[in-house]
């Protein structure tokens, strides 16, 4: 290796920093005066408790919340005496990212204001906001209400904007900075894929049987507004279906279907995804899997010849904790598969992932991956982070 690239990478270890948010943020942890840990392991990250937690509304059962609201003297007015707010700043110095051959400072890259908490008995709300993403004002992603345990059963509603993918493994909770390529793909011109959307999510649990989702989209994403203040340009809406069972304690199976339409122009594409997911769990070690296979039948939206496209992919996400809970560092690894018949959406990498808990809330991170295909010739990049959420 030439000199000038063992300085460099020396460089990126000493400099870089990242930083992440979980959709159970700090705000929460100063309302109920917990520490991380009860709902992290380590943050953004959550254990069983803490997905209990998100799915109640932001609510803890078994504790309550002193002067949560202001006592106005009127009972029909839920006024939160404190606005839950948590902020998260990313700034890092990229090495030959996306094969750029440069080693590039991009600080800040994301700042967020987070917002969550519980309005009313059943009723919550989360967002966050985007003061700046990659050096413009990007605005909203996570931006719903949910009415928890509706007529007093297991039955969640989420009304606005979310991932589509939340139901299957949360991309804004991984450990990485290596995304879940599959989730993000998009083929020829069509919008939907498995990240941001708007419209309803409808989630059950059996006592002793399986979870359930029902998901009802738009399926164009997160695009703007029309002049006519319509965001769906089309009649059509996109449906998912998800099921998943605990087999045991640490075994873990879903599936899912998705099925849609999108209209442009006087040409139209049907699409539909089906996907399976194991998790294998244990103190010390998870294995997260997820295959997706998917049909396009014009993605190009041609009117006279139609072209139909196949897609699949997945991801394979291993995760060791070596105390467990206790764990003050951990290890992480990802292998990432996107095959199509669009060659340019090909995708393979592996990447490893080290991560030391400064505190309970900031990790000190180091992170290599090799591309082995995309539209780039085959890269590595390197990233060193500081992981904060306060």
């Amino acid at each position: 290796m030439e000199r000038k690239y063992k300085i460099t990478i020396i460089f990126v270890f000493l400099l870089v920093f990242l930083v992440s948010e979980a959709l159970s943020i700090p705000a929460f942890a100063r309302k109920y005066s917990l520490s991380c840990k009860v709902c992290h392991t380590p943050f953004p990250k959550l254990k069983p408790y803490g997905d209990d937690f998100m799915n109640n509304g932001y609510v803890i059962k078994d504790k309550e919340t002193p002067r949560y609201y202001v006592d106005t003297g009127d009972g029909l007015l839920s006024l939160l005496r404190e606005l839950p707010i948590a902020i998260r700043f990313e700034g890092f110095l990229s090495l030959n990212n996306s094969n750029n051959k440069k080693l590039d400072f991009a600080a800040p890259f994301l700042i967020k204001l987070l917002s969550g908490g519980e309005i009313t008995r059943h009723l919550s709300y989360y967002f966050y906001f985007f003061f700046t993403e990659k050096g413009e004002v990007a605005g909203l992603e996570d931006a719903f209400v949910m009415v928890n345990n509706l007529f007093n059963k297991e039955l969640d509603v989420y009304v606005g904007q979310f991932q589509v993918s939340d139901p299957l493994f949360k991309r804004e909770l991984r450990l990485m900075y290596e995304d879940y390529k599959i989730y993000s793909t998009k083929v020829g011109q069509a919008r939907p894929d498995l990240t941001y959307d708007r419209g309803l999510m409808f989630t059950y649990s059996f006592k002793k049987g399986p979870d359930l989702c029902l998901e009802i989209i738009n399926g164009l994403g997160l695009r703007p507004a029309d002049d006519l203040d319509t965001f769906d340009t089309d009649k059509y809406k996109n449906f998912l279906l998800r099921v998943s069972q605990d087999i045991t304690d640490s075994v873990r199976l879903g599936a899912f279907g998705y099925s849609g339409k999108e209209r442009q122009g006087d040409a139209v594409n049907s699409l539909w995804m089906l996907g399976g997911d194991l998790t294998l769990s244990s103190p010390k070690l998870e294995l997260n899997v997820q295959y997706v296979e998917r049909r396009d039948n014009n993605p190009y939206f041609y009117i006279l010849t139609p072209e139909k496209v196949s897609t699949r992919g997945g991801f394979a996400e291993l995760l060791y904790f070596p105390k467990g809970d206790d764990s003050r560092w951990y290890a992480a690894g990802i292998f990432n598969w996107v095959d199509s018949e669009q060659p340019d959406i090909k995708y393979t990498s592996v990447g490893v992932h080290y991560g030391y808990l400064l505190r309970r809330n900031m990790r000190a991170t180091v992170e290599g991956t090799y591309v082995f295909k995309s539209e780039l010739p085959k890269h590595f990049r390197l990233g060193v982070g500081l992981i904060t959420a306060y």
